[in-house]
């Protein structure tokens, strides 16, 4: 009679092969939750050349000031000319955003205002970067201007193809934006600055604005408007000096030169300078209201002032 010979081993070997195969199929699954992690994650747009922005009360030395604001050295009291030299800071509700200062200098010719407004743009959205986001919103202030785009940026042939249409983004920009053209920032706080009665030539980008011909104290110009209301005529404008954009300052910029005039009221021009380095957005906005009527500020000389002190801020970025 045979014997049967039972093996202990074999169902040993069994359990473990079974126990091999379950741990084979849970490593699997392992690596194929992380590649699947890896491969859905979008790469995330750069962030901003720029994290902080100057001071803006002390962007501007006094020397520009003397040039800027006439009657400023003249103040005969120390502490309130030290306060005109020093400026006032804009209120703002986040410094490491938005910071600016203003200058305010009342003489017996004239008084002039001037803003300086820095503005850091940060982007939202993680697949766009600050800078592309910057490129928008300057974009949509020389929009507002009226001033159209240089061809060289490319999109002039889309402007072409909108105009017919009458609608669309060129459309936006024209006269319902008009009033707003001066491109200064929302923070100015001259409720009668030169965006209440400038009306169509803004809209259209026209250079109506500058009058640099029509010298102070000559009231022969001033005169020939009785009933006033709308800008100065469009011929004394000197060439090279209407609104545009500056192919040499900053990423990109544009200057703005609005002249409102109304019935028995003073001439106030406005130049504005905006201009983007990366992702900070910068406003230079410089006004002068004569205290006669006759007079009209020189145009020439407002936009070389305001450019040359643009210039000095690009280089504080640059620096």
């Amino acid at each position: 009679m045979q014997r049967r010979v039972y093996v202990p081993g074999t169902a040993a070997l069994l359990v473990a092969l079974l126990a091999g195969c379950t741990g084979s199929s849970g490593t699997g699954a392992g690596d194929d939750g992380k590649s699947g992690d890896s491969g859905s994650s979008t790469a995330a747009a750069e962030p901003g050349k720029y994290r902080t922005l100057p001071e803006p009360c002390g962007a501007v030395d006094n020397s520009t000031l003397d040039a800027m604001l006439p009657g400023i050295q003249d103040i005969e009291d120390t502490k309130q000319r030290e306060r005109a030299y020093a400026g006032s800071a804009t209120v703002t509700y986040d410094t490491d955003r938005r910071v600016g200062c203003r200058w305010k200098v009342e003489s017996a010719d004239a008084t002039h205002h001037l803003l300086v407004d820095f503005e850091r743009v940060v982007s939202y959205d993680g697949t766009v970067s600050d800078e592309t986001r910057a490129q928008e919103l300057y974009r949509s202030k020389l929009r507002e201007a009226g001033i159209p785009e240089p061809p060289s940026s490319g999109s002039g042939e889309d402007d072409d193809t909108e105009e017919p249409e009458g609608s669309g983004g060129s459309g936006e920009s024209g006269d319902s934006d008009a009033p707003k053209g001066t491109g200064k920032p929302g923070g100015s706080d001259k409720s009668d600055g030169p965006d209440d009665s400038d009306g169509s030539p803004r809209a259209q980008g026209a250079p109506a604005a500058a009058h640099a011909s029509a010298k102070k104290g000559d009231g022969a110009a001033a005169d020939d408007e009785p009933d006033g209301g709308g800008a100065v005529a469009e011929e004394n404008t000197p060439a090279g000096y209407e609104p545009r954009t500056l192919d040499d300052l900053g990423d990109e910029a544009f200057l703005n030169d609005v002249l409102t005039t109304a019935a028995s009221a003073t001439r106030q021009r406005t130049v504005t300078v905006v201009f983007r380095t990366s992702n900070v957005i910068v406003t230079v906005e410089y006004d002068e209201q004569p205290a006669r009527r006759t007079e009209v500020p020189d145009s020439k000389e407002m936009q070389d002032n305001a450019r040359e002190l643009a210039e000095n801020l690009v280089d504080r970025f640059d620096g």
